[in-house]
């Protein structure tokens, strides 16, 4: 496999690229696409054997199942993340190491049932929270520790819709490959 070809199974829909100025329509767009994740997932995902889940979606990649977890647990950390931003001044978040928790028993084995049901709560709680903030709330920051870099919460949600459709590529285009779509 050519480092290009591995590229593409990494990051089959590009890496995030923000724009300059959000808009209050891409917001809107973002804030869309979190809405909906949940039960796009589930669809894909849904009626997968336990040997389809557990196939990695590159080399040296994760299993569908540990995506499907991954992904529970992200966007879990994002909401508390929110959360902090708006009831902190700039706080400093507090990263997680996501490919040991990968690794976790609850990720590596676990019905994805649990995660599924975990993303649709907290997609739940963050769209409506989202859908009611001002621009001044959107505006605020945080602080991620292993960049020192302020990241406004607009540009956040942009993160967290490209990170759904990311993962979701991810499995899509494994699935597309093994002809079980």
């Amino acid at each position: 496999m050519t480092n290009l070809e591995l590229e593409h199974l990494r990051y089959p829909i590009g890496k995030f690229e923000c724009p300059t100025t959000i808009t209050a329509n891409q917001v809107k767009d973002w804030i869309a696409i979190l809405e909906h994740f949940p039960e796009r997932l589930e669809s894909l995902v849904g009626n997968l054997t336990d040997e389809q889940l557990d196939t990695v979606y590159r080399p040296e990649g994760w299993t569908v199942r540990q995506v499907v977890h991954h992904l529970a647990d992200s966007h879990l950390n994002s909401y508390i993340r929110f959360k902090w931003t708006l009831t902190e001044d700039i706080p400093v978040i507090k990263p997680y190491y996501e490919e040991r928790w990968a690794e976790l028993p609850d990720a590596k084995q676990a019905p994805i049932t649990m995660s599924l049901l975990h993303l649709k709560v907290i997609h739940y709680k963050l769209v409506y929270l989202l859908k009611h903030l001002s621009e001044d709330d959107l505006s605020r920051r945080f602080i991620h520790p292993e960049t020192n870099t302020e990241v406004p919460l607009n540009r956040n949600i942009g993160v967290y819709a490209w990170h759904s459709n990311h993962h979701y590529a991810h499995i899509e285009n494994l699935l597309k490959r093994n002809n079980w779509l």
